[in-house]
């Protein structure tokens, strides 16, 4: 008699997140695979070890939720938060950075972020925000907030900038250009604007432009404060500064 074969498919099977992790440091994207794969509704599904590759397989890919570092090289991750979130509103990037502080927060928000969180978080904290985040809501110093609670925050935050006198609060926390970036990364090597506009194809006075515009939205006095500012906040890599 001929054996037959049934094939058995799992009646409550858990509908799994996809998750992506992006971070250069092998060991810390290790970490970060372990207590995601531990969770049972949870599925890695790539990694990617700079900004350009997270582009690509953000892409190919699709996963629902991006673990993203800030300090990456080739782009950085707010500069990928901000490309992959205007191109696809459905997913979900949490920023995760060595550096933390509430203007970090800021930036990474108006990038496109829905959580944000310093690299020593509780595993157990991240996994929650995973969670929110691939239904679509911002996790903020533990709150869990839905898009309108969000827009209503950042709207205090650039009140309580105005009250404060901050100067050039109403340019403060806008998002830098790629270009921006790009001669951003310049500065904090030491190049001089005839060299900025030499290697970047532009004029000098293009340069002095884009210049003054960085110096506005960060709300620094000059172009070494400029690089100061992206240094400590990993948005520039001190090794690709040398």
């Amino acid at each position: 008699m001929k054996k037959t074969t049934t094939t058995r498919t799992k009646k409550n099977a858990v509908p799994q997140i996809r998750v992506m992790i992006v971070d250069d440091h092998p060991l810390f994207r290790a970490g970060l695979r372990r207590v995601v794969e531990m969770e049972e509704d949870l599925q890695i599904v790539g990694e990617a070890i700079n900004g350009q590759e997270a582009l690509d397989k953000a892409r190919e890919l699709n996963p629902q939720v991006i673990l993203l570092d800030i300090n990456l090289p080739i782009l950085n991750g707010l500069q990928v938060a901000r490309e992959l979130t205007a191109s696809n509103h459905e997913i979900a990037i949490i920023i995760l950075t060595a550096y933390h502080d509430d203007e970090q927060m800021l930036h990474a928000i108006r990038a496109g972020a829905s959580a944000y969180f310093p690299k020593d978080v509780d595993a157990q904290e991240l996994i929650k925000a995973i969670h929110q985040a691939s239904q679509g809501n911002y996790v903020l110093n533990d709150a869990v907030l839905a898009k309108p609670q969000v827009a209503t925050w950042l709207l205090n935050q650039f009140e309580q900038m105005q009250v404060t006198g901050s100067e050039n609060s109403e340019f403060a926390f806008q998002p830098l250009s790629t270009r921006e970036m790009e001669i951003l990364a310049c500065i904090t090597r030491g190049q001089s604007n005839k060299e900025i506009a030499q290697q970047l194809g532009i004029s000098r006075q293009t340069v002095k432009n884009h210049m003054t515009s960085i110096l506005r939205k960060l709300a620094v006095n000059d172009r070494t404060q400029a690089a100061v500012y992206a240094l400590r906040r990993g948005w520039i890599r001190l090794q690709d500064a040398r």
